[in-house]
């Protein structure tokens, strides 16, 4: 674990503590740059740690403290994710796989932050997930199921539902399983296929109930 402490933090609002580990992609071209970014006063954006492509881990915040990576969205009718969560920024551009030494890394440090914060798998989540149509990392190409595998995420549910669902049944399933911004029906279909199904395309499905449980 190496440390380069961040300026942009502050105490975890009404006294509360993580609850929720999100995860991000960084969107820049290397670890570098974006530990630079994340440590600049300037931009008023920092991440809890940040784990680059050889699976080197830096912790910028102290996870006792507020990180700056969230922003706007809710998680089970929760908002202020900042001072709920845990962040972790993957230094990835969001086009290419996330190589096998930062996906281990990522495990055995989501293993322990869930461990020290009794945090559950349901609470595992994406930017995307509590920030529909905001954001979308950390993107299709992320691998949930390796993780859900593990006890590190939820996984994708395999329940049946009727072969034609209405929008209405699909919302309240989403809440359900923690998708509670408040966004059109079609933001909110890619926001769990982004999660659930990143390869589906198309309207509204029986898969796309039934990933939800």
């Amino acid at each position: 674990m190496h440390q380069h402490p961040s300026p942009n933090s502050g105490p975890r609002k009404n006294g509360l503590t993580p609850e929720i580990i999100v995860i991000h992609y960084t969107a820049m071209q290397s670890a570098g740059a974006a530990l630079q970014r994340l440590c600049d006063p300037v931009a008023e954006v920092s991440a809890h740690y940040l784990i680059d492509r050889q699976g080197r881990v830096t912790q910028m915040v102290p996870e006792e403290q507020r990180a700056w990576h969230a922003g706007q969205g809710e998680w089970h009718g929760q908002d202020d994710i900042n001072s709920r969560s845990v962040g972790i920024e993957l230094d990835n551009t969001g086009a290419h796989p996330f190589p096998e030494p930062q996906m281990a890394a990522l495990e055995r440090l989501i293993r322990a932050i869930m461990h020290r914060w009794d945090i559950p798998p349901q609470n595992v989540i994406g930017h995307s997930d509590m920030a529909p149509g905001r954001k979308q990392d950390p993107g299709p190409r992320f691998d949930w199921a390796r993780l859900a595998m593990q006890g590190l995420a939820q996984p994708a549910a395999v329940t049946a539902h009727p072969a034609a669902p209405t929008a209405d049944r699909f919302r309240a399933r989403a809440k359900k399983a923690g998708f509670s911004a408040p966004v059109d029906d079609e933001t909110l279909l890619r926001a769990v296929r982004l999660r659930f199904r990143p390869w589906a395309t198309g309207p509204l499905a029986p898969e796309d109930l039934s990933v939800l449980g």
